[in-house]
């Protein structure tokens, strides 16, 4: 059988501008794998600082490379997935690292859950500057109500954590159907508008395996937090507009209130206060019969 053709074809994009002290780092947490079927594109804004020379040390792992001035992380993106022919797609920013079983995780699910046309993690890593991993953020669900309710805006202090941009994968059809390319016309929050396109033609499946780390660094861009805030908050607008979206008063009173901390009234009020998400879970894990499975189920704002 042809190892290769029996895993789909994963593309990744890394954008990177003077990320040197990263870059490899991220190189190795993805070529390191050995996954069968990888497409792996790098895209450089024109560094000075070394990192061409990192780059060209792995060409010969390298769908494709460059360097050369762009108009940003977004428009570097946009032009690395141009490149690619995957039918699972992800970027992977050049100071944050995948883990080493990502890839087979993602593609096993994918495959063996056809309907799964998007996947992030439950449980999301962070790391510091050097690497060293200080914070796990278990996010209890995630639904395009949620969504719209702002409960994945990052840095406020009423929503229940973020979407973690590092551990998302999706499809090459969910890709197409949102319009195949993440807007020029945003700055630091293309991610979160890229979600809700993507919300608007396909549910979120979750998994409960970490699939990346978040690396904290000075020089990040999504460290400029009110212009970045100022944005998602247009995006959320625009889509709530589309979705002719209205709060749902009860679940906003009930959580002002905050019932969920009071286990009785959280189960009678719970199908007017919860969300509904998809989780992923493996069962039979001890056989040779182990599979995915995916289990609906009710999550609270807390």
């Amino acid at each position: 059988m042809n190892i290769k053709s029996s895993w789909p074809k994963i593309s990744i994009v890394t954008p990177s501008y003077n990320q040197a002290d990263f870059l490899e780092t991220t190189i190795q947490s993805i070529l390191s794998q050995n996954y069968p079927n990888l497409e792996y594109i790098i895209i450089d804004g024109g560094s000075t600082d070394g990192s061409v020379e990192i780059i060209k040390k792995y060409e010969s792992h390298l769908h494709f490379w460059c360097s050369e001035p762009d108009n940003g992380q977004y428009d570097a993106i946009n032009k690395g997935f141009a490149q690619t022919s995957g039918e699972i797609l992800a970027w992977l920013n050049s100071d944050d690292v995948y883990f080493p079983w990502t890839l087979k995780t993602v593609a096993s699910i994918m495959t063996e859950l056809p309907e799964v046309q998007w996947l992030t993690s439950l449980n999301l890593c962070v790391v510091d500057y050097q690497g060293i991993s200080f914070r796990f953020h278990a996010m209890p669900g995630y639904s395009k109500d949620a969504f719209l309710d702002g409960g994945y805006v990052p840095w406020d202090a009423n929503a229940m954590g973020w979407l973690q941009q590092e551990s998302t994968f999706w499809t090459r059809s969910l890709w197409n159907a949102s319009g195949a390319a993440l807007s020029p016309k945003l700055r630091l929050a293309g991610d979160f508008e890229l979600w809700a396109r993507f919300f608007q033609h396909a549910e979120l499946y979750t998994t409960f395996s970490p699939l990346s780390s978040f690396r904290m660094q000075e020089a990040q861009r999504s460290r400029q937090q009110a212009d970045y805030l100022r944005e998602v908050r247009h995006v959320l607008e625009t889509m709530r507009t589309q979705c002719a979206w209205s709060p749902q008063r009860m679940r906003a009173l009930l959580k002002a209130f905050k019932i969920f901390k009071f286990p009785k009234l959280r189960t009678l009020f719970r199908p007017l206060y919860s969300y509904t998400g998809k989780r992923i879970y493996r069962d039979q894990e001890e056989t040779t019969s182990a599979c995915w499975r995916v289990e609906e189920y009710p999550f609270f704002h807390y």
